[in-house]
C-alpha cells in the first residue's frame, strides 16, 4: 500500500498547491484554461480508448452502464453532495466548480491500464514502480486541475485510494478476472468518458451526465467472459 499512499499524498499536495495558485490567476483567464484542459482530456481519452479491441463490448457497457446510473440517479445524488461540500469547503472563494473538478480529476486519475496493472503488480509482486510513476503524474495533474477548477480536485484522492487500494489488497482474488482483454476494454470505456469530459469543458451548454455512465467502466469484467462464451458457442 506504500505506493497507493504516496499517490494519495501527491494528489493532496498537488491539489492544495493548485488551489492556492488559483487565487493568483485572473478570473478572465479561467475560460481559456478550462477549454485548454478540455482539449487535453480529449487527447488523453482518444489515446486511451484505442486500448479497446471490441466495439460491441464498448456499446453494451455504455448502454447498460447508463441504464444503471440513471436508475440509481448517481448524477443527481452526487450533485447534491457536491453542492453541500462546496458550501462547506469553498463557500467564500468566489466562483468554483467543485463537482467538475472532482469528476475531472477522478476520471483522469482512476482510468487506464496503469491503474489496474500497477495496482496488481504492487499487490502480487510487490513491484511499485508503475504506481510511483503514476504518483508523479497525478501530483502534477492535481496541481494543474486545481489551479483552474478549485478544491474539488483534492477530493479525487478518495476514489484513487479506494480503487488502487482495493486492487492492491484484493490482487490475488481479482487477478483471474482482470485479464488483459478486460483491462483493455475497461480502459476503452473509461477513456471514452474522458472524451465526454473534454466536451463538457470545451462546449458551452454541453452537460453530459458522466457520473451516470460510471458503472459502464466496470461492466467489461462481466461482459467480456459472457461475450467470449457466446462467440465460443457460435
Amino acid at each position: 500500500m506504500t505506493a497507493v499512499i504516496a499517490d494519495v499524498i501527491a494528489i493532496l499536495i498537488g491539489g492544495t498547491l493548485g488551489y492556492l495558485a488559483k487565487k493568483l490567476i485572473p478570473e478572465s483567464w479561467n475560460d481559456i484554461i478550462m477549454k485548454g484542459l478540455g482539449l487535453a482530456d480529449i487527447y488523453i481519452g482518444v489515446m486511451g480508448f484505442l486500448e479497446g479491441g471490441n466495439t460491441m463490448i464498448l456499446i453494451v457497457a455504455i448502454i447498460f452502464g447508463a441504464m444503471i446510473g440513471e436508475g440509481l440517479k448517481i448524477e443527481q445524488r452526487f450533485d447534491r453532495l457536491a453542492e453541500k461540500a462546496e458550501k462547506k469547503f469553498d463557500g467564500d472563494s468566489g466562483k468554483s466548480d467543485f463537482a467538475q473538478g472532482f469528476i475531472t480529476a477522478s476520471l483522469t486519475m482512476c482510468v487506464g491500464a496503469m491503474v489496474v496493472v500497477g495496482s496488481l503488480n504492487a499487490g502480487l509482486k510487490g513491484d511499485i514502480d508503475l504506481l510511483l510513476t503514476k504518483t508523479a503524474l497525478d501530483g502534477f495533474g492535481a496541481l494543474m486541475f486545481a489551479a483552474s477548477m478549485g478544491i474539488g480536485v483534492i477530493f479525487a484522492a478518495a476514489p484513487v485510494l479506494i480503487i488502487e487500494g482495493g486492487i492492491v489488497l484484493l490482487a490475488g482474488v481479482l487477478e483471474p478476472f482482470l485479464t488483459g482483454e478486460v483491462v483493455g476494454e475497461m480502459t476503452c470505456v473509461g477513456s471514452l468518458l474522458i472524451v465526454g469530459l473534454g466536451l463538457n469543458l470545451m462546449i458551452d451548454g454541453c452537460k453530459l451526465k458522466l457520473m451516470n455512465y460510471m458503472p459502464a467502466m466496470f461492466l467489461p469484467i462481466v461482459i467480456c467472459p459472457i461475450y467470449d462464451w457466446i462467440t465460443g458457442l457460435v
